[in-house]
């Protein structure tokens, strides 16, 4: 079968009546199936070099899509760029064990809340006690192994310094934090943290043995912390970060071979350091896919410290102003925005003007519709 793609394994499993799925994943798999389809409306679009007129189907906007939130992953990116201190930068992974993904399935908000938390708790504290200071964090969410995987860990990139009332404190260190100290902070701050959750009645689904049982163990086994300095490769970094912070891991062209009920993927082996294929059947594929269907609504970037909204601008002049740095950066991101966008698929020209829809989507149509009940027409 040519032009695999995850919307067709959606639609060959929704046909085949194989799909176990909540209705939060339910909506997400909707979305991508009729993503660049009729169901999602149609545009109508007219070039202003060569007057060519064309039609396009709208995106489903999911960030769960494939397809979807190209623009917005490189939005963020120039975003990013820009906000960054003019200081070295550290890379921080918190990994959680994988005993703790049955949870995860029955309650994903709650835990990947805890993450969240717990990470930032543990390195501010101490790097108050060992710099005296207050640390900065940007994190991203990520819950996807090679493998498809449930592997949930946290990407974290912190400035190389702290921030004090006298000003901003570089650091002439390798490494933000002894590595082992900050994985043992992080272990007792999430054990806690999980405690408190079942103590507050937050994870319902388990049971006080359940929980006494496992944390008792997880709190005898060493956590992954990864610690890197991110000095020559920042701006990599923040564009692998970039690339999965609006978009998911799995995309289309990792799609190889659908054959005899049997779908090959590519995926990079890291023992090996090579490319190799995984082959799974349509239903397991989806299975891993909604393993990682985040909760509505949920935030996967968050910003901590001195890197927060609130006061980041603030910092970032100060820190400016006391290094020297002269604020010359390159303001062309709204430029290089605006390149990304529609082209004419006739000249390639980038002014396209959009000139309403020919139709409407599915969703537009039942607003309408309840509208018209609510009115009582």
């Amino acid at each position: 079968m040519n032009g695999v793609s995850l919307a067709s394994v959606i639609h060959y499993c929704h046909e085949q009546h194989q799909i176990h799925a909540n209705a939060r994943q339910w909506q997400v798999l909707h979305h991508i199936e009729d993503c660049r389809t009729e169901r999602m409306g149609t545009g109508k679009y007219q070039c202003h070099g060569c007057g060519h007129h064309w039609f396009w189907h709208h995106s489903c906007r999911d960030r769960h899509c494939p397809q979807c939130q190209k623009k917005a992953s490189e939005q963020w990116l120039l975003k990013q760029e820009e906000r960054c201190l003019p200081v070295p930068y550290f890379h921080l992974v918190f990994t959680l064990p994988h005993e703790l993904n049955a949870w995860i399935a029955r309650h994903d908000r709650v835990i990947y809340d805890a993450l969240f938390h717990t990470a930032w708790r543990a390195l501010n504290e101490l790097s108050q006690r060992k710099h005296n200071g207050w640390a900065g964090m940007t994190a991203v969410l990520h819950t996807w192994g090679q493998t498809l995987v449930r592997h949930v860990h946290l990407h974290a990139l912190v400035p190389s310094g702290v921030y004090r009332d006298q000003g901003w404190h570089s650091l002439k260190k390798n490494y933000f934090l002894p590595v082992k100290l900050l994985s043992n902070r992080f272990r007792g701050a999430m054990v806690s943290q999980l405690r408190a959750a079942f103590s507050e009645g937050l994870l319902p689904a388990l049971s006080q043995t359940e929980v006494s049982r496992l944390l008792n163990v997880l709190m005898q086994k060493p956590w992954v912390v990864y610690c890197k300095s991110a000095l020559e490769y920042r701006s990599t970094l923040v564009t692998y970060l970039a690339r999965y912070s609006h978009r998911i891991a799995l995309s289309n062209n990792r799609f190889q071979v659908w054959n005899n009920d049997k779908i090959s993927l590519q995926y990079r082996d890291y023992r090996s350091g090579k490319q190799s294929l995984l082959t799974l059947t349509p239903q397991e594929l989806l299975r891993r896919f909604l393993l990682h269907v985040l909760p509505r609504g949920f935030m996967r970037i968050r910003h901590y410290g001195c890197l927060s909204n609130a006061i980041r601008a603030k910092v970032k002049k100060r820190v400016d102003k006391q290094l020297d740095m002269n604020e010359s950066r390159a303001k062309d991101g709204s430029e290089k925005a605006a390149e990304s966008g529609c082209s004419c698929p006739a000249c390639g020209e980038h002014a396209v003007m959009y000139l309403g829809d020919v139709s409407e989507s599915k969703v537009t149509k039942r607003l309408r519709i309840l509208q018209s009940w609510d009115n009582g027409s």
